[in-house]
């Protein structure tokens, strides 16, 4: 059977770069691994703590959606040096949870520079315990001139860049979360 991934764009935007990058991973590695695209980051209720008692419907599907993966996929643009708000606030709404924990786990930005999304991305990933091995952190520079809106991705150093981390994702979770959990 092959293992199910479960991508989540940063992006709220229709076409954003990320989604046109998530959607050119999908159609390559069909075969693969099936990949479930998360389409609600923007449907998320802002993090409140106080909801946890009645969770917000869109909020346990998208921990049950979380839970159901083999491994997770991010993909998000930097706003100001940062991650979006809307990514931030998904995670968000898993900290109480251990759902990220031992979750093998790649991520890509697809920036201008990319370098400060990627720094905090992978800190917030690790800090929540998720597998996220060097090789499974990508950063794509550049990015508008490198996925362009047809979603047919060309150049040469962003396709090994996804291939690197895609075979790093796929070994981790063949590796059957052998990571030990400060959590177990």
């Amino acid at each position: 059977m092959k293992p199910l991934v479960f991508a989540i764009s940063g992006s709220t935007k229709t076409n954003s770069t990320s989604q046109r990058l998530i959607n050119y991973i999908q159609v390559k590695y069909a075969g693969v691994f099936d990949l479930r695209i998360f389409d609600g980051i923007a449907k998320l209720p802002h993090f409140n703590p106080e909801l946890e008692a009645e969770l917000p419907n869109q909020v346990a599907e998208f921990r049950a959606l979380i839970e159901s993966a083999d491994g997770l996929l991010f993909v998000s643009p930097e706003y100001v040096f940062s991650l979006p708000g809307s990514l931030k606030n998904a995670i968000e709404w898993l900290v109480s949870t251990v759902l990220l924990s031992r979750k093998p786990t790649a991520t890509i930005i697809a920036a201008a520079s990319g370098l400060k999304a990627q720094e905090s991305l992978n800190l917030i990933l690790r800090t929540l315990e998720t597998i996220l091995p060097e090789n499974s952190t990508g950063l794509i520079q550049g990015a508008k001139g490198k996925i362009p809106s047809d979603g047919n991705i060309s150049d040469q150093e962003s396709i090994e860049t996804i291939d690197t981390l895609i075979k790093s994702l796929l070994e981790c979770i063949s590796n059957d979360h052998k990571t030990p959990s400060k959590y177990q």
